[in-house]
């Protein structure tokens, strides 16, 4: 069967220069795209099957001068706090008396941080081609003075399905691949041949390329990342039928890019072609220090209505036969 005949490759609502945005097969008003492919039964066909004698935590730690997208100005990862226990005696900002807080101490804090920061996935809304989105939306039309009103994350789904890990450093025989270096399909094909596991359809990839024993030191982290090229990215999603793909780097894809005057392409047909999600910062170093290849996939993303990405915990579970 073709790509189109299993679903893999959309109808095109518009091309140019070789760049193409997709219709969504699920109708005009879709906004998860492949997300769609998880429903009740496919939940349960997972969840009935989790072994729970391990649970393997793919999530990093949120802390102030942790990695992050910076580079286009975005902010880092602030925390700080709105009330401590002696300040809430000296102003009583709560209003209930000071002699109150001398018994009861208080403390909260705040958070502001880019949505793409830590570990987290991408939307659809994320990135298109000449101002169109996956399934024809468009600024114009589908953009608000402070968020989209299409593709946010407030009707996603807990992402629940099979899941691969596909060790690309370790079938390098190396702890991380070179600086910007790009993953073929043939790198993909010979992590999955080596390791014994199957690229099945509509399942969440891992795709490690080792960067993440770098973390948390920034430029390391940050700087010239390996990572998945477009005909990897195109692999994954047209002929092995991936839901997601998910990385261990800030990007997923090789940075810099491997053609000229280009943006995050990867990135962009993912979304706008493929209809795909990323999930990036994902620690995949002791799944692969165990060998665990294929589990079941839970990630639970935030709802922010609107954004175009959020952090999601994610977790992988390996299945009983």
């Amino acid at each position: 069967m073709t790509a189109v005949e299993q679903g893999f490759t959309f109808e095109t609502d518009f091309e140019r220069d070789g760049l193409k945005v997709s219709k969504s097969p699920w109708g005009p008003d879709d906004e998860i795209g492949r997300l769609n492919w998880i429903t009740p039964d496919t939940n349960r066909a997972i969840l009935e099957h989790l072994d729970g004698a391990h649970l393997f935590d793919l999530n990093v730690e949120y802390f102030i001068g942790m990695p992050s997208w910076v580079a286009a100005g975005d902010p880092g990862y602030g925390i700080w706090m709105t009330h401590t226990p002696q300040g809430s005696v000296n102003d009583n900002l709560s209003g209930v008396g000071s002699e109150v807080h001398e018994k009861y101490s208080y403390c909260g804090d705040s958070i502001h941080m880019y949505t793409h920061c830590g570990t987290h996935v991408d939307t659809l809304n994320h990135l298109g081609f000449y101002g169109k989105f996956w399934n024809g939306w468009t600024a114009d039309r589908d953009l608000g003075s402070r968020l989209w009103n299409k593709g946010g994350l407030e009707k996603y789904p807990p992402i629940i399905a099979p899941g691969v890990l596909l060790d690309v450093a370790g079938l390098h025989g190396v702890d991380c691949l070179p600086d910007s270096y790009a993953i073929t399909p043939d790198d993909l094909k010979k992590a999955a041949k080596e390791q014994g596991v199957e690229i099945r359809p509509k399942s969440v990839v891992l795709v490690r390329t080792g960067v993440m024993t770098k973390w948390p030191d920034f430029d390391g982290y940050l700087v010239n990342p390996p990572g998945i090229g477009l005909p990897a990215a195109k692999f994954l999603c047209e002929e092995a039928g991936a839901m997601c793909i998910a990385g261990d780097s800030i990007g997923l894809e090789v940075l810099p890019s491997e053609e000229p005057d280009v943006f995050l392409p990867v990135h962009a047909y993912m979304f706008a072609t493929a209809g795909a999600q990323i999930i990036e910062v994902v620690d995949m170093e002791e799944l692969a220090a165990e060998k665990q290849y294929e589990f079941a996939f839970l990630g639970f993303p935030l709802k922010l209505r609107g954004a175009t990405g959020a952090p999601m915990p994610s977790y992988a579970v390996p299945l009983r036969d």
